[in-house]
């Protein structure tokens, strides 16, 4: 994949071609950005247009090099990604003495650390005197959720390229030209901050069962009170759903502000278009006030599960809140 097909992300674009073309490219780049914003493409990218055989500021994508990196074949170019939950020592020694010995070759290498942020302090350190003393010519690329997720003296070596999340507007429609289904592109898109992780939920299985069970909960919900928690106990945590509670819940937070939509006269924002005719009938049976504090107790229970706060407790306790108002 060239740079120009990465959807997006004009500025790191912008910002990797100009040091290419300046003969700048720098000895070590973090790609910090939210998940599926586009930072693995981008590193893949860069390494094609570095190893280019044409040598312009963006790969060609036909050469024998730009193959090889796109199969993951290519000798100089290498990736690591965590053992387990971490990135360790083992992994970057190893990295070192595989860059040193091809180093006696005139060619560039590159490499990319995924989940840098997870990197042991022995890992971390070991990384640090390899981006201090690099075996010249060597490119890394580090890619992490945040600049802040990592030690300030790796930070401090190398040159952040920021990513942003996509415009869900173009997303959604590139989704919808590759043939994904058009309801379900809509939703991925605002639960996702770019268009490789909105494609990855579109095409997961319980994605399209997880919208219907929001709109049967958020339909329950407040004319079918108890009967919803036991809704919800069928159709979710008795079912392979339940390992989705937190994209539930942010699917929630959307439903509750397509009921602000409908009430402000801005249908075509709506995520559920679908239900619009329902949305617009029970919108008003609740002010915008209310409907912003539903939305803000949906993202407390997904955030509250990220933590570690059992599933089930924490959807029930949200659909009793959200009720309560």
């Amino acid at each position: 994949m060239a740079m120009r097909d990465v959807p997006g992300q004009h500025r790191a674009k912008m910002l990797l071609q100009r040091a290419i073309r300046s003969g700048k490219v720098a000895h070590a780049y973090l790609f910090a950005g939210p998940p599926g914003s586009g930072k693995r493409a981008m590193a893949e990218a860069l390494a094609q247009t570095l190893l280019c055989e044409r040598q312009g500021d963006d790969a060609c994508g036909e050469c024998l090099s730009c193959r090889k990196v796109k199969h993951g074949n290519h000798p100089d170019w290498h990736t690591i990604v965590p053992d387990g939950a971490a990135v360790k020592i083992e992994q970057i020694r190893e990295l070192q003495r595989d860059l040193s010995y091809r180093n006696a070759g005139a060619g560039r290498k590159v490499y990319r650390i995924e989940g840098a942020e997870t990197m042991t302090v022995q890992a971390a350190n070991s990384l640090l005197k390899f981006l201090e003393e690099p075996p010249s010519p060597v490119v890394a690329i580090l890619i992490a959720p945040s600049a802040q997720s990592l030690l300030p003296t790796i930070l401090s070596r190398t040159q952040l390229i920021p990513f942003v999340p996509g415009n869900p507007e173009e997303m959604e429609q590139a989704l919808v030209a590759e043939g994904k289904p058009p309801l379900l592109a809509r939703t991925a898109v605002h639960l996702a901050a770019g268009l490789e992780a909105s494609r990855e939920l579109v095409e997961q299985n319980w994605f399209a069962e997880t919208r219907n069970v929001v709109i049967q909960l958020g339909k329950e919900m407040f004319s079918q009170f108890p009967g919803v928690l036991l809704t919800a106990q069928q159709q979710v945590f008795k079912t392979e759903l339940s390992n989705y509670a937190d994209t539930i819940l942010q699917m929630f937070a959307l439903w509750f502000r397509d009921m602000i939509y409908a009430m402000t006269g801005r249908h075509q924002k709506m995520v559920f278009s679908d239900q619009a005719d329902w949305i617009a009938k029970h919108a008003w049976s609740r002010s915008i006030d209310a409907w912003v504090h539903a939305m803000e107790t949906a993202l407390t229970a997904a955030r509250r599960i990220k933590a570690h706060v059992q599933p089930q407790l924490a959807m029930e306790q949200f659909l009793v809140n959200a009720r309560e108002g």
